[in-house]
Parts: structure tokens; sequence; C-alpha cells
């Protein structure tokens, strides 16, 4: 694939970001695109490697190694060599509904696993991903295409995030006539309010795809809760299958003395509110703000960095985020062999803003807090933070120990806690009579999504617990795979 000497001639070269500096300004995409001979040269660097592991999607030691959705990726990178963009974005489509999702947030486990990696710098696929599909809007390449026959069967999907757009599609896409239901006031889910605006523009990514999807025949209905606004069973009268797709929205709490302090939010209600703010192109609505103030971010990830990049573009004063991990290593250990993710010390962007404007990067590591500190008014003004180490216990298990002597008092006026979540909220689930398993997520088969009630199907986060958004995407196809099998006895989706 790609030209033949092409990772031996061309180095990889990623698009320059706006400044850290002139982009915490706003609230705009900060990434850009390369021209197209240098994007063409990233295409020539994909090897003839006989056996890819870009696209394989496998888990090795519980994360993923290669795309989930197995993304036909040494094709689509031969086709941007040799110019041919479009048939590079219909390659691109046949695995993936929605590429300007994942080519903006998707961490690329393919680039992980790509076996140009073992030696050199690895294939700038996710760039590449990127610039294929902006190519095809920017062409009018990418068009509404409903369905040439309706075979008259009605689903429910139950939430619009990543996994319930690709199930919709893939089964509007199968001929039935699909409605999602999402509780919020706008269609998206984690990717109209989860994911900021500066890393997944809402008006130029996420609103299109929307709109296609409507003139397609999907229908949405927005501000519905299933099981509060209407009854959950009514689904299963009204619909000929259902799929769950709520996505596990729980936080983990971070129970500590002061945690009830007002500042103290979960880092989703901070997203959420400043997203929606943005949109209705005003502060109001509830909006959490950091301006002025001492921040802490409690986790890493991608939700503790689009904290960090958000509080930034607030006008915070300072800002620290804190992780209970010790920080990885420059290179791969022993134990983290190629084809594996690598877990390695990277700086996201959110860190290399907070490194421009405050002069280093923002996390401390090997730390956790003990308790908040309130004023008068009940108002958090301080956290006591203290170093652990971690160490095994009787049964074998490594569990966090404090360092004595390490207590550090932190000035802070306000604490986003991302911690990631525990699972799905449990009040539908229970209305439905769904079985859940040990960790609370609705118990169904990994590629056959059916739940214990017959007709009702889960993918997503609710289904195998927190984790990327290319997994929702999977997830979603597999399940919508399912769901047209059992209502028409066969089926022809992948």
């Amino acid at each position: 694939m790609g030209k033949p000497t092409g990772f031996l001639e061309y180095l990889r070269e990623l698009p320059h970001d706006r400044s850290a500096v002139e982009r915490i300004s706003d609230w705009n995409e900060f990434h850009c695109h390369l021209d197209e001979g240098k994007l063409r040269q990233q295409g020539a660097r994909c090897m003839d490697c006989g056996v890819p592991f870009c696209h394989t999607g496998t888990l090795l030691n519980g994360m993923a190694s290669g795309c989930p959705i197995h993304n036909l990726i040494p094709e689509w990178n031969d086709l941007v060599y040799r110019g041919l963009w479009k048939e590079a974005l219909d390659r691109l489509h046949k695995t993936n509904n929605f590429p300007d999702f994942t080519g903006r947030v998707c961490p690329a486990p393919c680039e992980g696993s790509c076996v140009l990696g073992i030696n050199d710098p690895p294939v700038t696929i996710k760039s590449l991903e990127c610039a294929i599909i902006d190519h095809g809007w920017e062409n009018g390449w990418v068009v509404p295409k409903p369905p040439r026959t309706r075979t008259g069967k009605r689903v429910a999907v139950v939430g619009s995030g990543p996994a319930g757009l690709c199930a919709a599609a893939q089964l509007n896409r199968a001929g039935h006539f699909v409605t999602v239901f999402e509780r919020a006031d706008r269609v998206g889910g984690l990717l109209m309010y989860g994911i900021p605006n500066m890393k997944l523009d809402k008006a130029k990514v996420v609103l299109p795809r929307i709109a296609q999807m409507e003139e397609e025949g999907v229908k949405f209905v927005t501000g519905t809760e299933v099981g509060t606004a209407s009854p959950a069973k009514q689904l299963l009268d009204e619909f000929d299958a259902v799929v769950l797709c709520t996505g596990a929205t729980k936080p983990r709490d971070l129970p500590v003395p002061g945690r009830d302090l007002k500042g103290v939010h979960p880092a989703m209600d901070y997203l959420a509110g400043n997203t929606r703010s943005l949109l209705e192109g005003s502060k109001g609505g509830g909006l959490i703000s950091a301006e002025g103030k001492d921040v802490m971010v409690i986790g890493g990830g991608d939700t503790g960095t689009d904290c960090v990049g958000s509080a930034l573009r607030q006008g915070c004063r300072s800002v620290v985020q804190v992780e209970i991990l010790p920080r990885p290593p420059i290179e791969r250990a022993a134990d983290n062999p190629w084809p594996e993710w690598p877990k390695v010390y990277r700086m996201d962007y959110g860190q290399e803003e907070a490194a421009a404007k405050f002069g280093a990067d923002p996390r401390i590591y090997l730390t956790t807090v003990k308790q908040f500190n309130g004023d008068a008014g009940g108002q958090v003004k301080e956290a006591l933070t203290v170093q652990i180490q971690w160490e095994r216990n009787d049964k074998g298990q490594f569990v966090p120990r404090e360092v004595p002597g390490t207590e550090q008092i932190r000035p802070v006026q306000l604490v986003l806690l991302a911690m990631g979540f525990l699972g799905p909220e449990q009040p539908l689930l229970e209305a439905l009579g769904i079985e859940r398993d040990a960790r609370s997520n609705v118990k169904a088969a990994f590629d056959k999504y059916a739940t214990n009630i017959k007709g009702i199907f889960a993918a997503g986060d609710c289904r195998r617990g927190q984790s990327l958004v290319v997994w929702a995407f999977n997830e979603g196809r597999g399940a919508a795979r399912e769901c047209d099998r059992y209502l028409m006895g066969q089926t022809n989706l992948p």
C-alpha cells in the first residue's frame, strides 16, 4: 500500500495546530490540514507490510490495538497517495458512518499498532482520515442517501450519542423506520455536550451529520427521557424493536470531607453547561465558570483534558490536574510491547495550552485529595492533597498508600471531578426489566447485543462500560446488524 519506498523517503509530519496562546482566546477548532501534496506523501508512508495490524481492532491487555471498527486503512492510505480522494472517502464510509467525528476525537489506537511504528514514527492515520472526510464535505460528496425501499418495521433507539447515531444510521439504511429519543434539548449525546467545541465543532461537524440523517428519514425526538416523560414499556407497544444506547452517565464520585461544598462539580455538568451556553450565545443557563479562579481537575483522560482546556478558555487564574497514577514513561516499557497501545507520556492539547500559559504541564502524579475546606459561605476555598505510592496488599492487589509528611494545602475555588463513570443510570433499565451484569451494565453478549427482553438490544457504554467513541461506533453498528436480523430473519448489514 502507498509508495513501496515511501516510508524510507518521507518523515512523519502532522498538520500544524493554531498556537496554544492564540487558540485559548476562542472556542474554535484548532487543528489544521496539511496541503494536498504533503497529505499524499503521508499516505505514501503506508508500508506493504503484509499483515497490517492497524485495522484489527483486537483487545490486548484490556486496551484496543488497531481500529475497533476495522477501517480499511491501508486501502484509503493508498488511494490518498494516488490522489483518488472520492474513492478514499467511499472506502472510509464502508466501515465508518461518521469519520468526521473519529478523525477529530479518536485517540487513534490504529497508529499504536502500525507496523511502521515498530521502529519509526507510525503513519499519520488519524489526520489522513480527517482530511479525507473534510475533503468530501468540501467537494459535495457527502449527500443524503435515503433507502430505496422501506420494510414497514419501526425501531426505537434510546440515546443519540455515538452508539445511538450509528445504530440509527444503519437501521435506516436497512429500510426500517427509525425514531431516536434523546432526553437533552439537542441531538448528539456525548458528541454534543460531552466534548467541547474546540475539539469537535457542533455547527460545522455535528449538526450537518444530524441534518443528513433527518433527510435520510431518521426521526429525532429531543427533550424526552424515556421512562420518565413517557412510559418505558410503551416502547414495546409502539415499536417492533428497541436499541438502548443510553451511555454510562453515572459519574464516579469522590467521597471525602467537603465534597458537598459549593464549587465541586462532576466534569460533565461543567462541560455540558459550557457547551450549552456557547450554543445559546450567552453565559446564562447555569454556566459553571472558571473565570478568575484557581481550578483543580481531578482525574486524567480525555475528560480531564477537556476540563483543563475549557477552564483556560474561560480565563482561570491557575489550573492543576491531579492524577493518582504514576507518570508514564517516555518510551514503551518492556511489558508494553507493540502492537499494544503505547502507554507513554504525552501532552494532549489541554496540557500544551496550560504549559504555554503557566509554564508547565498542569498534571501532578501519584497524588490524591483527602478533603476540601470551605469558607463561611460554604464555597470551596482549598484542597488538602497527599502523595501516594502503590503497594501490594495481602491479596496481591496494588492499592494506594499515603506517603506520610506529603500533605499540601492548595488554594482552589472550582473543583471538577473527571474520574470516569460507574455505568448507566438505572431507572429505565429497571422499568424495562433489563438484566444487568456485576458492574450494573446491561447484560447482553458482545456481537449479539440482545438483552433478556425479546426485541430489546443494547450497545455502547451502557453495555460495555465507559469506553472510546470508536468502540461505541463498533457496538452501534453491531447492534443494528443483530436488530435487523431479528426483524427480518436475515441481514445484509456489515
